[in-house]
């Protein structure tokens, strides 16, 4: 059994009996340098540093460990984006106790008087312009003391620099200080412990719902456009946690589509040119999903050692030798391929397929109202064939 006990930045000051006794009944505590130098000498405890990396490393040391009591020391709510997640996933739930403080975004709120129903929670600053509306109230868990600056940035290059920004530093502890001021005035350096608290102010945002205004990405033409984009994502069906292939990504806008869906949701772009790969990034952390991962390389050589997906869009490329074959057999169980065509080859190759394992064949013809003369009439685009199937 290990036991998790949150710490606040008031050290061992803060802690109640239940937390305290824990910690000073160890054999063993497990922690960072700064949590470790919290414990007065009375703590007669081994005092061990988190190994590197840690992941691969903590289940080792904890084998090691077995015939011992151990506490993991943590900040605030260990089960808040910390080591207490890490625990649970790696030994189980029936395996780890966590004795929290109050959590950095608990306090956060209280100095800022904002409720929990009212506020959204990011750990990674790059996620905030997908967040970006009127009114909105975001906390930003920062990573270091030039994380508020670098929020800021984002904040005024998405038409948002009036927002009201709050930087909080070491909530809880004797030197708690409190910064208020607009995004656009956020400059320097703040201690490493801090939160961003953000209040909105700006035009309305893009919204959430598949289909983003072509507009909303950089490209060099080769982009999947508005229409058939949000038919694709509807028969892609993001889910929470799951995770997409968008092979041939050009400008990112199916995986970027697909990671705004939700916040767990993930998505590995393969592109095969590097300055269209540097686009995906570029239009990814824009659009506030910069966790995207970009693979440069030519599928489906390219797709061997990527995790297995829970769904796949292949915008072109599917006459290529083993692509359609790779990508099915690599999607999971119940996992959605969508594939488009352009080509009569493409779509004999679709036909063939859908003839065999079924699926969705559909034919797209997108029209848009256009000058002609002083008159206006339909101008049509160049028709894609969309080939979806869900794996068995």
């Amino acid at each position: 059994m290990i036991t998790v006990v949150g710490i606040g930045a008031d050290g061992w000051s803060g802690l109640d009996d239940a937390r305290r006794r824990a910690v000073e009944a160890a054999d063993v505590v497990l922690g960072g340098q700064r949590h470790l130098g919290m414990l007065p000498d009375t703590v007669r405890a081994e005092r061990r540093s988190w190994p590197s990396p840690l992941r691969d490393e903590l289940p080792g040391m904890l084998d090691d460990l077995s015939d011992r009591r151990v506490v993991a020391l943590a900040s605030g709510d260990p089960l808040i984006a910390g080591i207490g997640s890490t625990f649970i996933e790696l030994f189980g739930a029936d395996n780890v106790t966590v004795l929290p403080a109050a959590s950095s975004v608990a306090l956060a709120r209280a100095r800022m008087g904002w409720p929990a129903e009212s506020v959204t929670v990011l750990r990674d600053y790059r996620e905030l312009t997908r967040h970006l509306a009127p009114g909105n109230r975001i906390l930003i868990l920062s990573a270091d003391g030039s994380t508020p600056e670098a929020a800021a940035r984002l904040l005024a290059d998405g038409g948002f620099g009036d927002s009201e920004v709050t930087v909080l530093e070491s909530l809880g502890a004797s030197d708690e200080r409190r910064l208020d001021g607009t995004a656009a005035a956020v400059s320097g350096d703040f201690t490493s412990l801090n939160v961003i608290a953000v209040e909105c102010r700006g035009p309305e945002g893009l919204g959430w719902t598949s289909g983003l205004p072509d507009e909303a990405f950089d490209h060099d033409g080769q982009l999947t456009k508005r229409d058939i984009r949000a038919s694709a994502l509807a028969r892609l069906a993001p889910a929470p946690g799951q995770l997409l292939w968008d092979v041939g990504a050009g400008a990112g806008s199916i995986g970027i589509e697909w990671m705004r869906a939700h916040p767990t949701c993930r998505a590995i772009a393969v592109e095969a040119r590097q300055d269209r790969a540097k686009r995906v990034a570029e239009n990814a952390v824009r659009l506030g999903v910069g966790a995207l991962r970009v693979v440069i390389g030519h599928a489906p050589e390219a797709l061997a050692e990527l995790p297995k997906p829970d769904a796949v869009f292949i915008g072109g490329g599917a006459t290529d030798a083993g692509m359609l074959d790779g990508c099915w057999a690599s999607l999971r169980s119940g996992g959605r391929l969508v594939v488009h065509g352009v080509t009569l080859e493409t779509e004999r190759v679709l036909a063939e397929r859908y003839a065999t394992d079924g699926g969705e064949l559909t034919r797209l013809h997108i029209e848009h109202a256009a000058p002609i003369g002083s008159f206006t009439g339909w101008k049509p685009g160049r028709a894609v064939v969309q080939w979806a199937v869900t794996k068995p």
